[in-house]
């Protein structure tokens, strides 16, 4: 008799457990050596269960619109024009040199950003103003006009795939919501404040800007720069800093508006560091697991984060909440409440 109860206990459990993680959100960063955390990491590839793919600061450490690691990228995000987040290069391949300097190539003057959007399809969802710019040079890696994406209804719906790349710029406050053709619902996105500066390298521009901006030094403004709050179907709440000071907006907005229950947070050579960034976990935004981003070192060997670096002190720092080391190529599962339930 025990054998015939087992049975169909196991038959009812065993799909309930492939439900949940069908439910799950799957990141996964892509970095410039597979199973590290190196100096030039900033993107993250996000996969909703509906199946819309969401490709964060491209960076320097993707290899262009062909890399591999890829696949369907329908949406792109920028939080700023910066050369290490819009992608003044592009990297020379996969675990090309060190850990701590990365090897790369050129990416001028479109960017690597522009070249992945136009390889893609995507819809570039960044501010006004980085919109005009990207547009112009998807427009010149494609030789057709880039349009602006297609929206419907209060949500300003847009649905993919899409057969060629298109603009959906925001505001600050402002959001959109991303569909996949033939789901019940979307991802929503938000266009959140981030106190930081927001210039494009000389080396992305064209004359005469460019040589008219070279006698003092200065590069191109194009517009705030800002983070995201992504909220995907299962539930999860994803803040993504982008580089950032503390400010108000992380109680009041990320954590009190949009109840964000993870977040990736920047950590800059120059700008917030692990500790102001651990504060503004623990006292201000308050998720329920963190993913550390930016960081500008070779923060690990083997997989594991070395000793005196500022992940680690950064991790020491965060409490009472999981914090989960983004792995080049080490895809993460989280379900709607930020638990991870795979490779964390």
């Amino acid at each position: 008799m025990r054998v015939h109860w087992f049975a169909p206990l196991l038959s009812i459990f065993v799909p309930v457990f492939s439900f949940s993680y069908a439910q799950s959100v799957k990141i996964t960063p892509l970095g410039s050596h597979a199973g590290e955390l190196c100096a030039n990491d900033r993107a993250l590839l996000f996969e909703d269960p509906s199946g819309v793919r969401i490709l964060y600061d491209a960076g320097r450490t993707v290899a262009g619109g062909t890399d591999s690691r890829l696949g369907d990228v329908h949406v792109v995000l920028l939080s700023h024009a910066h050369g290490d987040h819009i992608g003044d290069l592009k990297a020379a391949g996969l675990n090309a040199g060190t850990c701590a300097k990365p090897e790369t190539v050129s990416a001028a003057p479109n960017s690597n950003t522009a070249e992945i959007a136009a390889a893609k399809n995507s819809v570039v969802v960044v501010s006004n103003t980085m919109t005009a710019f990207l547009r112009r040079k998807i427009q010149n890696i494609r030789g057709a006009d880039t349009l602006a994406c297609p929206t419907a209804g209060l949500s300003r719906e847009t649905t993919v795939p899409r057969h060629s790349p298109c603009v959906a710029n925001l505001q600050l406050g402002g959001k959109r919501t991303i569909k996949f053709s033939g789901a019940a619902n979307g991802v929503q996105i938000a266009l959140v404040q981030a106190d930081h500066s927001n210039d494009a390298p000389r080396s992305l521009l064209t004359d005469p800007e460019r040589t008219n901006l070279a006698p003092d030094n200065l590069n191109a403004y194009v517009g705030h720069a800002n983070g995201y709050v992504i909220v995907f179907t299962n539930g999860l709440r994803a803040y993504l800093s982008g580089d950032t000071a503390i400010m108000g907006d992380m109680k009041t907005i990320f954590s009190g508006f949009y109840k964000v229950n993870l977040a990736v947070m920047n950590m800059g050579a120059f700008a917030m560091q692990s500790d102001e960034s651990a504060f503004a976990v623990n006292e201000l935004i308050q998720p329920n697991a963190v993913i550390p981003s930016h960081v500008n070192e070779a923060a690990t060997r083997d997989g594991k984060v070395n000793p005196g670096t500022k992940t680690r002190q950064f991790m020491d720092l965060v409490k009472g909440r999981p914090v989960h080391v983004p792995l080049s190529a080490k895809m993460m599962e989280f379900n709607g409440d930020a638990k991870c339930l795979a490779r964390c």
